[in-house]
């Protein structure tokens, strides 16, 4: 069993025929690994990552999804293409596919700092945080480079070795994806606010649904009741990210990053937080899919 590769909370063997993906206990936010491990969280994230591709499944949506045990998936297994190189059949793409759906994260911070116009997404004037946005926004972003980044169509065409009209039915895919998503979270009172997915092309260049998506670090969540009453409730690692703004390291990371100085370690979360996140997960994992985590 050999290990390929090592991300901030998930391990990926090579076991032949197949992949093996080990769920870590870690936390991670701004591309950092916070120093501090949430009980059962790769648990977790595996069991709930495992949900929706049974869903995929039933709906005949092609996925890499063989089984999971525990905080341990098996998956089947693509070659990870390389830039430049010819891309043929059964290759990860390399690259992530974001749907929005509300203004929020890094979004409404391009759109505070002037990056985005709010025009240009539908609103006549400036919109609060955690307003709906009037049509779903689909971007791509890269995915084995340092720090994630924004690219257009063209980029997307060269990175991921994908023709226009792919690309296009990839956008098509995820959207649909993220209505079995809405359909399925809201008999839980839960918003599905935004979200990544991860695909591959297979033979006959037929479109994978790969890696994991719709759990809590990939997603974010909002509880609809709150919603409805004005207030926006987080129900996901988004809360996480929240501490590390209240305290100052978001931004002390930011002018680090753009100065280009080396980067400020980011610090454990207190026991007190530890608790409130492990039951987070615990909690979203049974709202999400609406099976006990513990019998």
């Amino acid at each position: 069993m050999e290990l390929i590769r090592k991300g901030k909370v998930k391990e990926v063997y090579d076991l032949g025929d197949e992949l093996l993906f080990v769920f870590t206990d870690n936390i991670s936010v701004f591309d950092k690994i916070i120093p501090t491990r949430i009980p059962g969280k790769g648990e977790i994230l595996c069991r709930t990552a495992a949900f929706w591709f049974r869903k995929l499944n039933d709906r005949g949506i092609k996925n890499h999804f063989l089984r999971c045990e525990g905080s341990r998936m098996y998956v089947k297994k693509f070659r990870i293409l390389n830039r430049g190189e010819p891309e043929g059949e059964n290759f990860l793409v390399p690259l992530e596919f974001i749907t929005r759906y509300y203004l929020a994260g890094s979004l409404y911070d391009r759109v505070k700092k002037g990056k985005v116009d709010y025009r240009e997404l539908g609103f006549s004037s400036m919109p609060e945080y955690g307003a709906r946005l009037p049509e779903p926004i689909f971007e791509i972003t890269t995915k084995f480079e340092e720090y994630d980044r924004k690219v257009d169509m063209n980029e997307a065409m060269e990175i991921g070795g994908l023709k226009r009209d792919e690309i296009e039915e990839i956008r098509e895919l995820v959207l649909r994806i993220d209505r079995i998503i809405e359909d399925e979270v809201s008999k839980r009172n839960l918003i599905h606010v935004d979200g990544k997915k991860e695909l591959a092309l297979g033979e006959g260049r037929e479109i994978y649904v790969v890696d994991t998506f719709g759990t809590m670090d990939e997603d974010r969540w909002w509880d609809r009741e709150a919603y409805e009453r004005g207030e926006i409730k987080q129900l996901s690692k988004e809360f996480v990210r929240q501490y590390y703004r209240e305290i100052g390291y978001y931004d002390a990371l930011l002018k680090a990053r753009e100065k280009g100085e080396e980067e400020p370690d980011i610090l454990p979360l207190p026991d007190e937080m530890v608790e409130r996140v492990r039951k987070l997960y615990e909690e979203m994992f049974e709202r999400i899919t609406g099976e006990r985590f513990r019998s």
